[in-house]
């Protein structure tokens, strides 16, 4: 089996996204992973990222690059996130790309840091993600894409850390709208067994994320990528595996090195 690999958009050489995948397919990968910024400036590329489709880029996902997100607890930064949201959907569609890849919140609160005790109990959190998760579903599903809900380690998020915690959330909310994001840089901080993990999840998987286990590119660190590898063989996962990590070197010479620890 063969997997399809993008690179992150911000560490790719060249002024254009036609020249940076004319850099991705010289070095073993298949495609670009873009940086969805907010304050409209991602919609805003929606000529540029149609222009570059019809010239046969590859731009599958998008990762939500910002300072709020759908779980946020201010009302006013959990609104507006999930309406950039909707408008990151509609622009990858345009891309002609599969989803965006959120997670329920980044460093907005840990429960292993002091003060330990969150403002709003895990429940009454895990409640807004699923209302916010069947908005922004409604409309993945309406522009023909995805959200792909991404498990955070402990530190970084308080409500939804393992592959099983996001498997759960996505089955209450019951739309084909919303998968998971599985990120082996977290998920070898959070699952006692990576491979199991997978194949528990399967079906419910949409993306990948790479980051070795000090989250630098595959091969960097200690991370098994055999056993994931032949996890998501198992499972059938048809997905891309997109980096989104650190770079221990130059780009240049760090591309080539991951498509060979991961050709199969």
């Amino acid at each position: 089996m063969t997997f399809r690999l993008a690179a992150a958009e911000m560490t790719l050489p060249g002024d254009t996204l036609e020249e940076k995948f004319t850099f991705v397919r010289k070095v073993g990968f298949d495609g670009i992973e873009l940086s969805a910024r907010g304050d409209g400036i991602f919609g805003t590329r929606v000529d540029e990222l149609r222009r570059a489709r019809d010239a046969g880029v590859q731009m599958p996902t998008a990762v939500v690059h910002m300072d709020h997100f759908i779980g946020d607890f201010d009302a006013d930064r959990r609104r507006d996130a999930i309406e950039q949201l909707k408008i990151f959907l509609t622009t990858i569609a345009a891309a002609g790309g599969t989803g965006i890849v959120s997670p329920h919140a980044f460093g907005l609160f840990s429960r292993r840091l002091p003060p330990f005790v969150p403002p709003r109990s895990v429940e009454d959190s895990r409640a807004a993600l699923v209302e916010a998760l069947r908005e922004v579903g409604e409309h993945a599903e309406s522009v023909g894409t995805h959200v792909y809900l991404e498990p955070l380690n402990r530190f970084e998020d308080f409500v939804i850390n393992q592959l099983a915690d996001a498997v759960s959330v996505v089955d209450e909310v019951n739309s084909p709208g919303i998968m998971i994001t599985a990120d082996t840089f977290h998920m070898s901080i959070e699952e006692a067994n990576v491979a199991d993990s997978i194949r528990a999840a399967a079906a419910r998987i949409g993306h990948v994320q790479l980051g070795d286990t000090n989250r630098l590119e595959p091969g960097a660190g200690h991370y098994n990528w055999p056993e994931t590898l032949d996890a998501l063989e198992s499972i059938g996962y048809q997905g891309w595996l997109a980096m989104e990590c650190g770079l221990s070197t130059s780009v240049d010479e760090v591309l080539p090195k991951v498509a060979e620890l991961l050709s199969r």
